[in-house]
């Protein structure tokens, strides 16, 4: 899977490698870092994503991506699947920028990428949710096309859904 380019982003797939160096906080070489990249969230995902690759292999477009800004390469953030799509065609999604990089439009742009990516795999469903205190995240998740699909006592629930069937669309220049 190669990156996935918006007008202001680029989404790198993690590797391996990468994770490893998310979980220890140490960039490699001359990769840049935003300022408090990378965050728990982060961190959390890089191991998530080191397990699935152990026990299942590499989960492939379904796996995390390095949200980095397209001018310079620096990583703000990351987005990414919580794994494969399930017997329903459903996925997960999830994402974080450092606080320098947000109320910026950066996490709907690589959302919107995300969607697309997951719809030209063959995804019928993507669902994702936040807290309710956490509106930044619920308007991101509406920008990029999400609806909200529900709640419980702790977070509301947002979703997106193709008819399964449906032809996969045209490639899209994200970078428009």
């Amino acid at each position: 899977m190669g990156e996935l380019v918006t007008a202001r982003l680029v989404l790198h797939p993690m590797t391996i490698g990468d994770a490893e160096r998310v979980v220890a906080g140490v960039p490699e070489g001359d990769a840049r870092w935003a300022a408090g990249y990378p965050d728990e969230g982060e961190v959390f995902a890089a191991r998530r994503f080191l397990r699935t690759c152990a026990d299942t292999g590499d989960p492939g477009p379904f796996g995390n991506y390095e949200i980095r800004l397209r001018e310079d390469g620096t990583a703000i953030g990351g987005a990414g699947f919580h794994g494969p799509a399930d017997e329903t065609g459903t996925v997960t999604i999830g994402y974080g920028l450092v606080p320098s990089a947000r109320g910026s439009g950066y996490a709907s742009e690589a959302l919107r990428a995300l969607l697309r990516l997951a719809r030209e795999q063959g995804a019928t469903r993507v669902k994702g949710d936040a807290d309710h205190d956490n509106v930044a995240s619920h308007h991101v998740m509406t920008a990029a096309g999400m609806r909200p699909a529900g709640q419980d006592e702790r977070v509301r629930y947002f979703e997106t859904a193709w008819p399964s069937g449906t032809t996969t669309p045209e490639p899209l220049d994200l970078r428009r």
